[in-house]
């Protein structure tokens, strides 16, 4: 027996010995890797920029050095670095062009734009871009058509097919679990309450879309038929042919694609532009380490442009828990417009946003917010993917509206929706309820009934009072009266391009732009740095709240199964202030 013990103790020793040498190895790898993040990468003769069109584009850069450890091929494009590295690779001598690879991109029409933008842009420079990939998204097609030359593997696939919007309606799928919505609201296109209440889109909503998705193809047709020197009526044809399913040899007839070639023949050709021979080094550089270079073009001053990004769904407070999404936080915000007034070397701000909207409440803090730093310093919006509903709140009280011709904006309307819960939980799940209550209305919003008349009137009259007051607003900062603002309203989403037409934007232009023409209202416009707020969070923070969203929905998931995404719908929107300022949920753009 004695010997069975110092055997079992010898073999758990060696375990936990063993894992032991496993965490150290692991910890010194993860503080080199994450020293080596804080050091500026070579610079050597013959540089490319190496763009990699995978994953998803966001807004702001979020570092995270166990990408490298963990060996994850898939990383997020960021627009802020991205284009801080096109402009860098421009004016830095070492650096010879830019090489694009691989195609699987999703992301908002807008932010391609800009990116797109820059690229024309830096063509000027005189140096080259080149594009390879397995397979192209229309996407990273619409980017790479800025190229020289665009690449494809033999047996490859450019996806080509113009754009459509699939909304999902959950109408039915609630009826079945017990469930309805009750639905206040105020505008004829504030279709964001349609999923929940219909099993089709309404004719407005049927409008609105078909407008802005034909004005964002024509905007995509019209860039890459000036790249590819390819007709806009060619690329309509071929749209229709749904390229991704065409022998790749159409492509280059078409002139689409310039080479069909393997991985190698690309590397060869990506040689030849830069100048290096077979046997020499490639150096290629990321967005994230271009960015770490000095610029030969840069200034430092003193006096402060800020860029403020604000990103992602409005709430009211930071959702705990299994949400683990972009969030416009109203009560940080306002706090962080507080230190942007409070600050003397911040000259102006721009306010760059992308959001669909969400807390009416919170828009309305935030709109207070930024109008109160207006009046002490200049204002200027400059719109992302979307800056609708909420997000148009919070534009409206900026000075000056930039805008991408593909961004969504506008969606001016108010929203209610609130589940009517009581038939799962009595009929469904059995529960029973009872009421004690002092006065008429104590029991207002209880779970085992829906609202009755005289509740379903103070709803409605709160909605319409939300409505008046985003009116309000926007009439302020757009020098209309409320019932010019109203016609252009009811809940209607409009591209940038359709938006300046009837005047809720005020130019069509880039993040660049904007920052300048801040500059140029501030009157620093010869001498100021770009500041970019708020702080990146640190990526440990990211990867601890990921872990925990993880942990959270797993065991969800296993407790409730098949009624595991049923009820995550549900709690998102009884996680929300129930009075909403929000675009259709998904615009669901393909």
């Amino acid at each position: 027996m004695k010997k069975f013990f110092v055997t079992v103790f010898a073999a758990m020793m060696g375990f936990f010995l063993s894992l032991g040498i496993i965490l150290f190895v692991g910890l010194i790898m993860m503080a080199s890797t994450i020293a080596s993040s804080d050091t500026k990468p070579t610079l050597a003769d013959n540089t490319v920029l190496h763009i990699k069109l995978n994953g998803t584009v966001t807004e702001q850069a979020q570092e995270n050095p166990l990408h490298e450890i963990l060996g994850d091929r898939v990383t997020n494009i960021a627009v802020n670095q991205t284009l801080d590295a096109i402009r860098k690779a421009a004016h830095i001598d070492k650096i010879k062009g830019i090489y694009f690879e691989g195609g699987a991109l999703a992301a908002d029409p807008a932010s391609l734009q800009e990116i797109r933008k820059a690229l024309v842009e830096f063509k000027k420079s005189g140096k080259f871009i080149y594009a390879y990939a397995d397979t192209y998204t229309q996407g990273a097609y619409y980017l790479v058509s800025t190229a020289d030359k665009v690449s494809l593997n033999p047996d490859g696939i450019l996806d080509w097919h113009g754009l459509s919007s699939q909304p999902v309606f959950y109408k039915e799928l609630l009826a079945k679990l017990g469930v309805k919505m009750q639905v206040f609201k105020v505008g004829t296109f504030k279709s964001a309450v349609e999923p929940f209440i219909n099993t089709q889109m309404s004719d407005a909503n049927r409008e609105q879309v078909t407008s802005f998705l034909g004005s964002i193809w024509n905007n995509f047709v019209a860039d890459v038929a000036k790249s590819r020197s390819i007709s806009a009526d060619t690329l309509q044809s071929l749209a229709d042919r749904f390229m991704a399913m065409q022998d790749p040899a159409e492509l280059v007839k078409s002139n689409m694609v310039d080479t069909l070639v393997y991985l190698d023949g690309a590397k060869a050709t990506l040689r030849q532009y830069v100048g290096v021979k077979e046997k020499e080094k490639l150096n290629m550089l990321s967005p994230a380490e271009v960015c770490q270079l000095d610029d030969p073009k840069a200034k430092e001053s003193k006096n402060k442009v800020a860029v403020y990004y604000a990103a992602g769904s409005i709430v009211d407070e930071v959702t705990q828990g299994i949400n683990n999404e972009p969030q416009i936080v109203g009560i940080k915000v306002v706090k962080d417009m507080q230190k942007l007034e409070d600050d003397e070397n911040v000259k102006a701000v721009v306010l760059r946003i992308n959001s669909g909207g969400g807390s009416a409440y919170a828009s309305e803090q935030m709109w207070h917010a930024i109008q109160k730093l207006n009046k002490k310093k200049p204002v200027v919006i400059s719109m992302g993917g979307m800056a609708a509903s909420g997000g148009y709140y919070m534009s409206s009280a900026g000075q000056y509206i930039f805008a991408e011709p593909t961004t969504l904006t506008g969606s001016i309307g108010i929203f209610g929706l609130i589940p009517d819960a009581s038939e799962l939980l009595t009929q469904k799940l059995g529960l029973t309820f009872d009421h004690v209550s002092t006065n008429k209305m104590s029991d207002f919003g209880a779970t085992d009934r829906p609202f009755n008349a005289e509740e379903s009137a103070l709803l409605q009259k709160r909605i319409e009072a939300g409505y008046a007051l985003f009116l309000k607003r926007v009439s302020q900062g757009r020098n209309k009266t409320p019932e010019q603002v109203d016609e252009i309203g009811q809940g209607r989403v409009w591209t940038g391009e359709q938006a300046l037409e009837i005047g809720l934007v005020d130019k069509l232009g880039t993040l660049d732009e904007a920052i300048a023409y801040a500059a140029q209202k501030a009157g620093v416009e010869k001498d100021y740095q770009k500041k970019e707020y708020p702080e990146s969070e640190p990526w440990y923070m990211a990867l601890l709240n990921k872990t925990k969203s993880d942990y959270y929905s797993s065991q969800l998931k296993e407790t409730l199964g098949e009624f595991y995404e049923p009820f995550m719908m549900i709690k998102g929107i009884r996680d929300n202030n129930p009075i909403q300022a929000r675009i259709p949920f998904e615009p669901n753009i393909k």
